[in-house]
Order: structure tokens, then C-alpha cells, then sequence
């Protein structure tokens, strides 16, 4: 176990808790915008579906029911324009994070192998291929920047966390075409994508950016942000049967299962495109108020064209400016957590209720 750790870097939200503590003093109670959790109610039609299926006595496979691949499938096709897609090309996971920080153990990768993913990144990536005890790359062009000699597998993120960059379907199509001259898998992490304001994402299944093959291309969806479904640990993979099929066997031998309520949970929620509306007009008055504060405050917002984040800076260390707002009794998450590249941003969340959202803006004017 010791040696486990040892491969793992220190948490980095351990970090904030000093500065926690001193925007919890402020009189009116901390604005916490530093993770992106949550905090609306999960739709009703949902909740329902749950309930319904409550009574499940026995286990759930862990390719879920016939009902579910269906709904994943339905979804591709209509959100993703992957419409032909079978059984054979979906797997439900535990919540995408288990699935990236163990997918590189679960590939059989190890000393030798290299995981490349962006400079800018969500921290698990690294976790994951630190796990496998592989090398771990990261780019800020694949194409350019990689050496294809041991790479084996290579993670894209669009829309990212925690830029909100967006990739454009001719990077994709290049980046794909690349992966595929060298023998590359390309997982991409896609659980942002129905949360485009200044884009509209395009998923690597997308017929005009992988060719209508889905060879060496698996894509990774959440229903924790669309459908406010974090605490329901929902997500799946879609692509390449060669790949899914056998990690659908080794995840029976663990035992890697998602619940039969969360199954009916997530059928109703892939069926249902009215509350992912309702939910995105929230969103999006949220980050205007706090764009708008922001901006009127002298930071300047880079990226974040879709997500759930604004990527802020004012031209100076993170870490002062977590102190900062701190002292204003607002809460960020520092832009090094995602790599040194981010050192001199922040990461600001906009999944606080609407008056937290009116509290920061408030203390921004």
C-alpha cells in the first residue's frame, strides 16, 4: 500500500483548507466556487424513476439492462450523431472518475507505457497512469509534441476542466487521423459537452470527425452535470467494441457494477432533453452574473467558451489570488492544480446556488 501512495502526488485540495477557513469568516458565510459540484435537485422524473426501481433485491450485471444500452445508444444518436452505434459499443461506469483513474490499469498498462494528456488537465489523468506505474506525458499538441514510440494511450478533453476550451472539429479529425497512423488509443473526455456557451462541442464519435468508424476511439460521458446526478456516480463509455468488450470482462471479475435503481435513474434521464434545458438556463445566468463581476473587477477571462468554469486571471500568482478573494470570503480553486500552465489563473465554478452566485457578485462590485 505504502508504495502505492508513494507513486501518488500530495491531494491538492488539502491546499485550500487554510484558505477555507478564511473566506468561512466572512460575515455572510463563504461563497465556495472551487469544485464543481451540483447543488440544483435532481429533476423530479428522475428522482421517480429511482424510486420506482427501489426494490432490487438481486445484482446488476455489469453491462446494465437492455433498457439502458438502449437509452445510452438513443443518446449518441440524437446528442452525439453516433446513430449507428450497438450494445457492443457502450459500457456504464461508476462515474467517469473511477474510470480514468484506473482505465490505464484496466488497459494492462504499465513500465514502458506512456499516457499523454493536456498541459492544462484534470489531475486524475496523471493519478491514473501514476496508479500503472506508466510514463505520463503532457502536450499542448498532440501531433506536435508526442512521440508515438510507446504511447498507447492518449487522453483529449473537450470541452476542458479547467479552461473550458473547446476543440474544433478539424483538430479533432487531425488528431484522430494521427492516433490511428500510429496505433494510438484515444480516450476522450467528453462530459462537458452538452454545456457549450460560446461553442457548440463536438464529440470524437461525431461521423465528420472520426469517418464513421469508431476505431481506436472511446469517448467518456457523465450525467453528473447535466442532469445534477453526482451523487448518483452515473457515466458510460461509447467506441470502439475492440476495446470496450474486453474491459466489459475484467470489470465482472471486480465486480465494477452500477446500481439497478441508478440504471433506471439514467434511462429516464437520457430520455428526457426538457430538464437538461431547464438545468443549462441556470447555468447560464449564473456565469453572466459572474463574468460580468469578474470582468468589472480586472480579471480577464481566457477560454471558457463551454463547461462549467470561467478561467481567470489577473496577471499574478494563483495562489495570491485564492488569498485574495478568500478575503472577500470567496472560495476558487488555484489553476496549478491542473499543472504548472495554470499557475497564474484561477479556476472559478459556477455550480453555486443563485444567491451564493448574487453573494460573489456582490462582493465584486
Amino acid at each position: 500500500m505504502s508504495e502505492l501512495l508513494s507513486r501518488l502526488p500530495d491531494f491538492p485540495w488539502d491546499k485550500l483548507e487554510p484558505y477555507k477557513a478564511t473566506a468561512a469568516g466572512h460575515p455572510d458565510g463563504v461563497v465556495d466556487l472551487s469544485v464543481g459540484t451540483p447543488v440544483d435537485p435532481v429533476p423530479d422524473l428522475i428522482q421517480k424513476a429511482l424510486a420506482a426501481a427501489a426494490d432490487s433485491p438481486g445484482y446488476p450485471t455489469v453491462w446494465g439492462t437492455p433498457e439502458l444500452r438502449d437509452a445510452i445508444t438513443g443518446w449518441a444518436g440524437r446528442r452525439l450523431g453516433a446513430r449507428d452505434l450497438t450494445h457492443r459499443q457502450v459500457l456504464p461506469v461508476v462515474g467517469s472518475k473511477e474510470l480514468v483513474a484506473w482505465l490505464p490499469i484496466q488497459l494492462g498498462l504499465g513500465p514502458g507505457d506512456t499516457v499523454a494528456f493536456p498541459r492544462l488537465a484534470y489531475p486524475t489523468y496523471e493519478v491514473g497512469a501514476r496508479l500503472a506505474g506508466a510514463r505520463h506525458v503532457a502536450y499542448d499538441d498532440p501531433v506536435a509534441d508526442l512521440d508515438p514510440a510507446g504511447l498507447k494511450l492518449l487522453w483529449l478533453n473537450s470541452p476542458s476542466n479547467p479552461t473550458g476550451r473547446v476543440l474544433p472539429e478539424e483538430e479533432l479529425r487531425r488528431i484522430v487521423a494521427w492516433a490511428r497512423e500510429h496505433g494510438v488509443l484515444v480516450v476522450s473526455d467528453e462530459c462537458y459537452l452538452e454545456l457549450g456557451w460560446e461553442a457548440d462541442p463536438v464529440s470524437v464519435l461525431h461521423p465528420d470527425v472520426c469517418g464513421g468508424s469508431y476505431e481506436g476511439l472511446v469517448a467518456v460521458h457523465s450525467l453528473s452535470k447535466r442532469s445534477n446526478l453526482a451523487g448518483y456516480r452515473a457515466a458510460f463509455l461509447l467506441g470502439d467494441s475492440a476495446v470496450l468488450m474486453p474491459l466489459l470482462q475484467l470489470r465482472k471479475h471486480g465486480g465494477m457494477m452500477t446500481s439497478m435503481p441508478t440504471q433506471a435513474a439514467v434511462v429516464a434521464a437520457l430520455g428526457d432533453d426538457a430538464h437538461v434545458a431547464e438545468q443549462r438556463e441556470r447555468y447560464a445566468a449564473r456565469r453572466e452574473t459572474l463574468r460580468g463581476a469578474l470582468e468589472r473587477h480586472g480579471f480577464r477571462i481566457e477560454h471558457s467558451e463551454a463547461s462549467l468554469y470561467l478561467w481567470a486571471t489577473r496577471d499574478e500568482s494563483c495562489w495570491d489570488t485564492v488569498a485574495y478573494l478568500a478575503s472577500l470570503g470567496i472560495l476558487v480553486a488555484p489553476g496549478d492544480f491542473y499543472g504548472p500552465a495554470g499557475e497564474r489563473h484561477v479556476r472559478v465554478a459556477f455550480t453555486a446556488t443563485d444567491e451564493r452566485v448574487a453573494a460573489a457578485a456582490a462582493r465584486l462590485g
